[in-house]
């Protein structure tokens, strides 16, 4: 059995997969993401989240052959690895596990652990791709100055889009009337009151209006439509600087597959399709295989040392 766990910025999925490749169980706890509440939190949802998912699949811990542990922001303070990479231990009772960051959960599940780029746009935004063992990371530097197409990012500037329409700087459109009725404003100032004071801010709770943005692009806003188009763009770039630094070859196709909730809707897959092919043929857009809960266990079992083909994973096992 390997368990694969993949971490996320509004939530948690687990997935435990048996070496004949079937799905044997899957389970949802809520975000792992600590740097606003602590390391502390790791450790409880990573608690939960096994529980659940051994009882679901019927095995102990000690049954799990390996395991994938794909934390977010893992990598990216230095001073917490030796915590993080502790935690998992004290959870399963064992040491067959690893862990790295997220990225690689997507990169694994869209194309089945084999080489090429995965671009994720979710709550935040950044590729890794792997060549022939060599892995790069490009992106994922914060929503405060980074995660360039990410939800937040396209969310934050449909935020400010409101704000201009509401004053008169910018003619509003659907855009304006779609916020308001989806935060049920009594007055366009109460935005200030529910974004910085009741949500205080939230990561996940600014990123989730990213689908209202969306919803008003299809509803004919220009605005709303020029900002997807511009978060497809960024994307874009985040794969062109991934497959420089994995040094592929001119006019060798490299396999590009995505993962997060952006990709979703088929406005903004239209959008990052255009943008990632125009002046290129390079590239080979693939829809992705399986979910990253699914490619963290598939990367924990070659990590482990059993190799699974990805046209055996059976996920209708559940």
């Amino acid at each position: 059995m390997f368990l694969g766990v993949d971490g996320g910025g509004s939530k948690t999925a687990f997935c435990v997969l048996d070496e004949r490749g079937s799905v044997r169980a899957r389970a949802r706890t809520e975000s792992l993401y600590y740097f606003s509440e602590g390391i502390e939190l790791v450790e409880r949802v990573l608690e939960r989240g096994v529980r659940e998912i051994c009882e679901t699949a019927g095995i102990d811990k000690s049954e799990i052959a390996g395991a994938f542990f794909g934390l977010p922001g893992y990598g990216e303070a230095s001073a917490d690895l030796n915590s993080l990479d502790a935690i998992p231990g004290g959870v399963l009772g064992h040491d067959r596990y690893a862990c790295g960051n997220d990225m690689i959960c997507g990169w694994a599940g869209s194309l089945g652990a084999v080489d090429g780029i995965n671009i994720i746009s979710g709550t935040g935004s950044m590729t890794y791709g792997e060549r022939g063992g060599f892995g790069v990371r490009v992106g994922g530097w914060g929503e405060l100055f980074g995660d360039e197409g990410s939800a937040y990012w396209i969310a934050t500037r449909g935020l400010n889009a409101f704000t201009r329409m509401s004053d008169g700087r910018l003619e509003p459109g659907p855009l304006y009337e779609t916020i308001l009725n989806h935060l049920d404003l009594e007055g366009d100032l109460d935005l200030i009151d529910i974004v910085l004071n009741r949500w205080k801010g939230s990561r996940s709770e600014i990123a989730a209006l990213s689908r209202v943005v969306v919803e008003a692009a299809e509803a004919g806003d220009e605005c709303a439509a020029e900002i997807l188009s511009e978060a497809a763009g960024e994307l874009a770039e985040l794969v062109h600087a991934t497959r420089r630094q994995l040094d592929f070859a001119a006019g060798e196709k490299v396999p590009v597959s995505y993962s997060g909730g952006m990709f979703t809707s088929g406005v903004m897959l239209d959008l990052f399709g255009a943008a990632l092919t125009e002046g290129y043929d390079q590239y080979e857009l693939r829809k992705p295989l399986f979910a990253p809960d699914i490619g963290a266990a598939l990367y924990a079992a070659r990590l482990f040392g059993k190799r699974i083909d990805p046209e055996d994973i059976v996920t209708s096992a559940l």
